[in-house]
């Protein structure tokens, strides 16, 4: 017989675990499903998030940057270092344990919180009396009869027609996080976050790192001032960026792959690597998830179809995250997951996905949130604009990373703050107070008579806010 829950989550992803959380807080019983499993065949929690995206990448950017720092930034500060060498072996060991820290925090939250986790697939398996029944495939199967379904399973990498990933040459995020050695040449297709955060990573240790962008602009979705300063920041790091590329064929070549593309301008060109990482985009993940047996709706690009409060078309179902409409930010997730369990309660929580950030984990880092420049003046709304760089804020310089500014859009009438965009030193920290700010319906002159921290990098925050009134204090 199944055993009944308020509650099934089915994917323990940034999403799905939250949500699990909330829905234990909240008084109901609760169980998540999810399959991810470790080198040695145990449950890894977390998603592609804390297994293979989020966190394992953060931890590789930041021995790669340390590695970097350590070759040709030091110095400036009077320490000298001889013989810098980089262990590939033990930065991702490393990454691992990183990994494994995350996996083990969201078990001991499942035990604190009395979520029962099961270790398998999830899938509906039909609509049982009193709920929907859903099956574990595992090592221990299992069935659960739940009154309330979310889905949280995520998102999978797109591959490149013709050149499937066998996670060898041609890489995914994950073979992307586990490559072994310094490759001399490493080739990228695509560049938004994995492809410039990976590009980044080898690009420090020594690869010779070319992006191929089919796209015929920089970060487009970026305020077009920001993409243009990290354009010109990654190019003089030594990153080739290759704009406006269409891609005819990836073959293996020797040791490695070759990339058969034509240009902005239309000439035949070859790029021979080592390795290649496809970064183009995310698919969302249901497969396996019996979608079909019980008329879950689909929308044609193979989402879960949802209304505004994450509603799926079957009653007491729910679905979030990649597997659904919006930005596939894992941040996303979470606040779904918090809002649908507090609404199963009874609760009116809102998302509002104008003020989720973004942020490229590079260096420098790039954040924002709201609405760019150009959506503004697409949009025929009149605005004011204030910025101020880093090159004039003190503890910027005292870091001696000065590169990059802050951008502040208001409303021209009301001034109430449209968007914040960041490019520079910490800005995945930074962006929290535009967030918090536009939360609060706030103007460009409530931060700038905020009073901020002197030194701190939060000053130039200020200072933009102030410039949107031309009236900056140190620029």
């Amino acid at each position: 017989m199944a055993t009944t829950f308020d509650v099934v989550v089915i994917g323990a992803g940034p999403g799905g675990y939250v949500a699990a959380i909330r829905a234990a807080q909240l008084g109901f019983s609760t169980a998540c499903i999810d399959e991810w499993k470790n080198d040695k065949g145990g449950p890894a929690p977390g998603g592609t998030c804390t297994n293979i995206g989020c966190i394992p990448s953060k931890a590789l950017l930041q021995s790669s940057e340390n590695f970097e720092d350590a070759g040709h930034h030091f110095a400036d500060h009077g320490i000298g270092l001889t013989n810098l060498t980089i262990d590939v072996p033990k930065m991702m060991a490393r990454k691992k344990t990183v990994v494994k820290q995350n996996n083990d925090g969201i078990n001991y939250l499942f035990k604190k919180n009395k979520i029962q986790f099961f270790h398998g697939r999830g899938s509906f398996a039909k609509k049982g009396e009193g709920g929907w029944e859903i099956a574990v495939a595992g090592t221990k199967p299992d069935t659960l009869l739940a009154k309330h379904v979310i889905v949280a399973t995520g998102s999978n990498p797109r591959a490149l027609p013709g050149a499937a990933f066998d996670e060898k040459s041609v890489l995914s995020n994950d073979g992307a996080l586990a490559i072994d050695h310094i490759p001399k040449t490493l080739g990228i297709v695509g560049s938004g976050v994995i492809g410039l955060e990976m590009g980044s990573v080898w690009r420090r240790l020594g690869a010779e790192v070319t992006i191929l962008e089919a796209l015929p602009t920089f970060l487009g979705a970026v305020d077009t001032q920001i993409a243009t300063e990290a354009h010109k920041a990654f190019t003089r790091q030594g990153l080739k960026i290759v704009l406006g590329v269409k891609i005819s064929g990836v073959a293996a070549a020797g040791e490695g792959v070759a990339v058969s593309y034509t240009d902005a301008a239309g000439t035949a060109q070859t790029l021979a690597c080592e390795k290649l990482i496809v970064s183009i985009g995310r698919v969302p993940n249901t497969i396996g998830l019996n979608a079909e047996a019980v008329g879950l709706a689909l929308d044609e690009r193979g989402f879960v179809t949802v209304d505004g409060d994450c509603k799926t078309n079957l009653e007491s179902v729910w679905a979030i995250g990649d597997v659904v409409r919006g930005p596939m930010l894992a941040h996303k997730a979470e606040e779904e997951g918090v809002a649908v369990a507090e609404r199963i309660a009874g609760q009116k929580p809102h998302v509002d996905f104008n003020t989720v950030p973004w942020v490229i984990y590079t260096s420098p880092e790039i954040a924002w949130v709201g609405q760019t420049e150009q959506q503004l003046k697409a949009a025929g709304r009149a605005y004011r604009s204030g910025t101020f760089p880093f090159m004039a804020n003190g503890r910027a310089r005292a870091l001696g990373d000065t590169t990059g500014l802050v951008k502040v859009l208001a409303d021209e009438k009301s001034d109430e703050i449209l968007g914040v965009h960041i490019i520079g030193p910490m800005a995945s920290e930074l962006i929290a107070e535009a967030v918090v700010a536009m939360e609060f319906k706030a103007s460009a002159e409530d931060i700038g008579r905020i009073c901020h921290a002197h030194p701190s990098l939060s000053e130039a925050t200020k200072e933009a806010a102030l410039a949107v009134d031309k009236r900056a204090l140190n620029f």
